[in-house]
C-alpha cells in the first residue's frame, strides 16, 4: 500500500518521538503540510498539554516550535540523501495570548533552512542561522499569533 508524503512524515514524525524524543511522543504532534518553503504542525491541547489556566503549557509550546523548526531541516536533509547533525544553540520567545485550543506552528523558512544545509555540505562546517516560528490558534484567534519563536537552528553535515 502506498501511503502519501505527509502520511510518511507524520509515521518518521511518531517513530521519533517513540524512539529519540519521548517528549515529542507525549505531545502528539501531527503534520499538516510540508514542501521545499514551509512546514505546518498542529499539537492539540488536551489533558497532554495544557496547564493549569486551561491553555497550552509553555512546555509544549516549545516542543511544538522545536518540532516545526527541526523537522523541515531533518526532512531536507533526507530528501537530498545526506545525514545531519542538528540542533538548536538559541530560543527567544514571545508570548502574546493564551493559546486556549489546539496550536498550529507554522515555519516558513525552508529556503533559508535549504541553504544552510547545502553550506553545511559544501564547507563541512556548523552552520548556525535563525528560524522563525509562529503559533496560532485558528479555532479562537484566526491567524493571529500567539507567541512567536527564533530558534537558531545549527546544522552540520555528517560524513560516515
Amino acid at each position: 500500500m502506498f501511503s502519501s508524503p505527509l502520511a510518511r512524515a507524520n509515521q518518521h514524525l511518531s517513530l521519533f518521538g517513540f524512539l529519540k524524543v519521548p517528549m515529542i511522543g507525549w505531545c502528539r504532534p501531527k503534520i499538516l503540510s510540508i514542501d521545499d518553503k514551509h512546514v505546518t504542525m498542529k499539537i492539540p491541547l488536551g489533558r497532554r498539554t495544557k496547564n493549569h489556566l486551561n491553555s497550552m503549557y509553555f512546555g509544549a509550546l516549545a516542543v511544538g516550535a522545536d518540532v516545526a523548526g527541526g523537522f523541515l531541516a531533518m526532512a531536507m536533509a533526507e530528501q537530498r540523501g545526506v545525514k545531519i547533525s542538528l540542533a538548536f544553540k538559541s530560543v527567544q520567545a514571545d508570548f502574546h495570548k493564551r493559546p486556549e485550543g489546539d496550536v498550529i506552528f507554522t515555519c516558513q523558512d525552508g529556503e533559508k533552512i535549504s541553504a544552510m544545509i547545502g553550506n553545511a555540505i559544501e564547507t563541512g562546517e556548523r552552520i548556525n542561522q535563525p528560524v522563525t516560528i509562529v503559533a496560532t490558534c485558528p479555532s479562537l484567534h484566526g491567524d493571529e499569533p500567539m507567541a512567536t519563536f527564533e530558534l537558531t537552528l545549527s546544522v552540520k553535515h555528517i560524513t560516515d
